[in-house]
């Protein structure tokens, strides 16, 4: 039997690789608006809180009112929308991980603080019809990690959370997972430090998807 039942993932850097595609497109939006752009690795630490956060960072202090903001929300969707699959990729032994939950009977899901329609799309793309179970941000529901939004697809995969691993690469997610009563996991492939995430006491680390197998299969 596997150690989980049920296991729910965050998607950016946890299941695909989406930093560049995320930091493109938010440097475009930079330099349409003659603003500064900003490394790769500097978008490591700007995600993870939600799309609204990710533009609240990298644009600049005096372009941060409501009005602005909500104008760069646009500007940042409607290019990410179109260029979210340029150079995103699941991380390696990432579809072989899902093939072995699968075979186990393992019923997983994926919750992001990406915008929902977004989280959908992408899944579809990189993992087309291997997923049920998915859930991005919903107006009205608060960003992970409250857990509003994680008992809703805990619900949805009629899980146990007694039975149920979180897996996420950030602090947000360890957060996420101890506030809806779940057993975490921070994966060492994705934006963040082992040290971010044993500072936000996740209870276990996996360093590839094969580690992440044997915590969950046994």
């Amino acid at each position: 039997m596997p150690n989980f039942d049920y296991v729910l993932f965050d998607l950016d850097g946890t299941l695909l690789n989406t930093l560049d595609d995320l930091a493109d497109a938010a440097n475009w939006v930079c330099a349409q608006n003659g603003w500064p752009t900003h490394p790769t690795e500097a978008y490591k630490r700007m995600v993870g809180g939600g799309i609204p956060n990710l533009v609240r960072r990298f644009s600049p202090e005096h372009a941060r009112t409501p009005e602005r903001m909500a104008e760069t929300l646009v500007q940042f969707g409607e290019r990410y929308g179109a260029h979210k699959e340029d150079k995103t990729c699941p991380y390696p032994g990432i579809p072989a991980l899902l093939d072995q939950l699968d075979a186990a009977g393992v019923v997983y899901g994926v919750f992001s603080n990406k915008r929902d329609d977004l989280t959908r799309a992408v899944v579809e793309h990189y993992f087309p019809g291997r997923l049920a179970h998915v859930r991005g941000q919903t107006e009205g529901c608060p960003v992970k990690p409250d857990p509003t939004g994680t008992r809703a697809i805990l619900a949805q995969m009629g899980a146990d959370p007694a039975c149920t691993l979180y897996v996420g690469d950030s602090d947000v997610d360890s957060y996420t997972a101890q506030n809806a009563g779940l057993a975490s996991c921070g994966v060492l492939w994705g934006f963040r430090s082992r040290e971010e995430l044993t500072g936000a006491g996740a209870q276990h680390l996996a360093a590839d998807p094969e580690e992440l197998s044997r915590l969950i299969l046994g």
